[in-house]
């Protein structure tokens, strides 16, 4: 059983908090703020779950999850989040884009930069919210995969086996930049695919990726 901190309590931060509620993890969700409003609605939609403030949520925390508008990263406090294992499983969504200093990097490198203290990885992305409701936690064979990606190995060793105790099967993406190979956009984006095929697409350079996207 981990400590979880997972912040952005809209639809994908409190179905990652239900499922790992269901999976034994203690969750703490942090939102906009701390209000009895908030602490009531957490409290109703996301039972086993506490409200707390990011600062007490990350207190302690044995990883972060980032799931926010992709934009909202850039206010959070990086001494907050420093040394910190932190899931980027937010999304460059066209409204929400990146700034033209900005296009050239994955979202992921784009967090990173912004949380230099923190170790970043990528996953929990291209999977919908509803999935994370309605996957089986435990039974399902195959089991669908998840992509991981970091430039830390002992963080994305953690987050790895975060996403196995979720029901699902975590496949080594590599590197943090690889985490363009199941960004938005791709042909693993919001794919249900099995360890191997989510491999095998993963492996492929950026070009092969563009180009099964296009004949798709």
């Amino acid at each position: 059983m981990s400590v979880v901190a997972v912040v952005g309590a809209g639809k994908l931060g409190s179905a990652l908090a239900r499922r790992a509620v269901a999976a034994g993890h203690r969750v703490r969700l942090a939102g906009r703020d701390d209000s009895p409003a908030f602490r009531a609605r957490v409290a109703a939609q996301v039972p086993g779950a506490v409200a707390r403030t990011l600062e007490d949520a990350v207190d302690g925390a044995d990883l972060v999850v980032l799931a926010l508008p992709l934009a909202a990263h850039r206010q959070l406090d990086p001494a907050v989040l420093a040394g910190h294992v932190v899931v980027d499983a937010m999304n460059d969504w066209p409204s929400g884009g990146p700034s033209a200093a900005d296009a050239s990097r994955t979202s992921s490198t784009r967090v990173q930069r912004h949380l230099p203290g923190a170790r970043v990885v990528k996953a929990l992305n291209h999977v919908g919210y509803h999935d994370l409701d309605d996957e089986p936690l435990v039974g399902a064979s195959p089991r669908r995969a998840l992509a991981v990606a970091g430039d830390d190995r002992s963080a994305v060793r953690t987050v790895a086996a975060f996403v196995d105790s979720l029901g699902f099967q975590a496949v080594d993406a590599g590197p943090l930049a690889r985490g363009s190979a199941f960004a938005l956009g791709t042909p693993v984006f919001d794919g249900a695919l099995d360890a191997r095929a989510l491999r095998r697409l993963v492996a492929r350079p950026a070009a092969d990726r563009s180009r099964a996207l296009v004949a798709a």
